[in-house]
């Protein structure tokens, strides 16, 4: 067994312990951090089977974004861990049987059989340079363009309706409203006159008032 084969299989060890740590453990900010070391060991496995491009976004996309993203938000949410624990045990039927489901659908559709690796072009020759990164652009941009273009849309739109949904207006708060400032003309506007009745003379003097005061 080579040295290549061997972390192939440490990095998938490690990936595997750790995915199922990420279920296992009961404090979600464990299990995020968990989440964390299993998708750079899956970056290491990209990048071992010379899909650098394919480990280098895992890394930067999901461990440098989503993950934190996900860590901020677990740790600012005021969490019951005893409300998780409860009623574990009666769902755990229910959630093999999804397990399973979804381990035969992962058989049945990702198999040896159903990769199509006959409609990809054979790997260069010897001496000849591979650009992987180059191949899976024009993949992505030719052949796959609609399925990109729409999912690209799909993200627009989440990230418009997650600020519209977030968006709240608070009726104490002073802001400054540019299309009101500009609206503003002058006279009575800017000045207003404010009509005030006369005070007459004080009653007691001020004499009166200092002798008082001592």
């Amino acid at each position: 067994m080579g040295f290549e084969k061997f972390l192939f299989y440490c990095f998938a060890a490690v990936a595997l312990a750790s995915a199922g740590l990420v279920i296992s453990r009961r404090n979600p900010v464990h299990a995020v951090l968990w989440m964390v070391v299993t998708f750079v060991s899956s970056a290491a496995l990209w990048i071992l089977l010379e899909a650098e491009f394919l480990g280098i976004v895992l890394i930067l996309v999901y461990v440098g974004a989503v993950m934190v993203l996900f860590l901020f938000v677990v740790m600012m949410l005021d969490i019951d861990i005893a409300t998780l624990r409860a009623g574990f045990i009666r769902y755990l039927p229910v959630g093999a049987a999804v397990a399973l489901l979804m381990l035969a659908e992962i058989l049945w559709i990702v198999g040896p059989k159903n990769f199509g690796l006959d409609r990809f072009p054979q790997p260069a020759a010897a001496g000849v340079a591979v650009n992987n990164t180059h191949d899976l652009g024009m993949s992505l941009y030719t052949t796959y363009v609609y399925p990109v273009e729409l999912a690209a849309v799909l993200l627009l739109v989440a990230i418009v309706a997650a600020i519209r949904l977030t968006l709240r207006r608070r009726a104490d708060t002073k802001t400054i409203d540019p299309a009101a400032q500009s609206r503003v003309k002058k006279g009575p506007d800017r000045i207003r006159i404010v009509k005030m009745a006369s005070v007459g003379p004080l009653e007691t003097p001020v004499e009166t008032l200092a002798e008082t005061k001592e």
